[in-house]
């Protein structure tokens, strides 16, 4: 193909009518496909049918304790082994908790903003306006969670590894509003990198670079073991660099099997320091005399050592729609240079860059005709993409047969949209 910049006004009007018929003759077929959200399909959720299974009558924990009843806040010993072998930080500095990590993080910012998490007068609600780093494209529930609990957004740009540390550094050690940083380090929500080596290590050292005594880098690593080839692709570990870096008190990392077994009915996991833990534990106890403890024991029994062949088979189901989604991009719009694209090796997500002012158009454009995309803007705080480019592309609910389809309308629609603006600015 050539690209569309090298084409005269001619040929681009032409090929518009083009597409446009073709557009047609698609919107004629009455569509309903959604790319929108990350949610593992049916056949995925079938993998952990075995959980029901799993208790098989016997409901005692490891150390004696009969998950019927309550207590235990931490969580059973098994469960915070299983959350180790996920996380690759040690047991003893976990809590498991709940079906989601999404509510751990609420609690912890909750608790930074109100008393704090290191037994002393810090707490971000002290401060005029505290603010927390927000890389972007991101993860739109952070954006939500931030703004409910009352703190300001600056975004700083993502790069293939990772944030742009110098602007992370630069910001963070001028402004003491600014209280922490969000982080999805592995496969990141939507461009689907990993941090380097040199970015996580660099991350472990902001509590000490940051002009705020109260910083707090907050690691969601929802996607540590969502690879698409086994062995699986390491990632510094965070907890190892803070301990030897004076910062273990000042990081909270975050995980869950929502997109391992059942959605739904999984476990949330944090982990920290042991004054941040105590910290959280109190907080728990206030409201609740322990967690389910049943449901810890059955991820336990059914996950526990097999963490990776179960992963695997996740990837079966997984990788061949983002191959799918891959092809697709290629053939069309690689030669056109009109708009770039990632290439996660894991994860659940794909993010598309646009020409700058026409993702909001080209969402538009697909919706009237029946293809449903996360909405543009939704990876930006406030739902404000400053360049309105970015668009994020989750294939892993649609059946397989159908993301073709649905990548071959999205591709249409941006090359419609494209053309337009291109003829519009001659």
């Amino acid at each position: 193909m050539t690209r569309l910049a090298d084409l005269n006004n001619e040929a681009l009007s032409a090929l518009a009518e083009q597409l446009e018929q073709e557009l047609e003759l698609v919107s004629g077929n009455r569509l309903s496909l959604d790319l929108t959200r990350g949610k593992p399909d049916a056949e995925q959720l079938d993998l952990s049918n075995g959980l029901e299974a799993a208790i098989g009558g016997n409901y005692i924990a490891s150390d004696g304790t009969d998950t019927r009843n309550y207590g235990g806040l931490r969580g059973i010993p098994e469960a915070r082994e299983l959350g180790a072998e996920i996380m690759e930080v040690p047991a003893e500095q976990i809590i498991c908790w709940g079906n989601s990590s999404l509510s751990l993080m609420y609690l912890s910012v909750d608790l930074l903003m109100e008393s704090g998490i290191w037994g002393d007068a810090r707490r971000w609600g002290a401060t005029d306006a505290p603010k927390l780093l927000t890389p972007v494209p991101g993860y739109d529930r952070h954006f939500v969670l931030t703004e409910r609990l009352g703190l300001g957004m600056i975004n700083v740009a993502m790069n293939d590894a990772g944030p742009d540390m110098d602007a992370v550094c630069k910001l963070v050690g001028d402004d003491a509003s600014i209280k922490g940083i969000w982080c999805v380090p592995k496969y990141s929500n939507p461009t689907g990198c990993t941090y380097s080596d040199e970015v996580v290590a660099r991350i472990a050292e902001l509590p000490d670079v940051a002009a705020a005594d109260d910083f707090v880098v907050l690691w969601d690593n929802a996607y540590a073991v969502h690879d698409f080839q086994f062995p699986r692709r390491p990632l510094a570990n965070l907890l190892e660099l803070a301990e030897r870096a004076g910062t273990a008190d000042n990081v909270l990392l975050f995980a869950s099997t929502s997109k391992i077994t059942h959605a739904s009915g999984g476990l949330g996991f944090v982990a920290g320091s042991p004054a941040t833990l105590n910290a959280l534990e109190a907080r728990l106890s206030a409201s609740s005399v322990g967690p389910d403890k049943v449901n810890q024991l059955r991820h336990a029994r059914f996950l526990g050592g097999r963490v990776e062949e179960h992963m695997a088979n996740h990837a079966a189901i997984v990788k061949p729609k983002f191959e799918a989604v891959q092809q697709v991009l290629d053939q069309e719009l690689s030669d056109l240079d009109i708009a770039t694209w990632t290439k996660p090796e894991g994860g659940y997500f794909v993010s598309l860059d646009v020409r700058p002012g026409l993702a909001g158009t080209i969402g538009k454009l697909a919706a009237d005709i029946g293809l449903a995309l996360t909405p543009p803007g939704a990876t930006f705080p406030y739902k404000d993409d400053p360049q309105d480019r970015n668009l994020r592309i989750a294939p892993t609910f649609a059946k397989l047969e159908d993301i073709k389809t649905a990548m071959e309308v999205l591709v249409l629609c941006v090359k419609i949209a494209t053309i337009r603006d291109e003829i519009s600015k001659r």
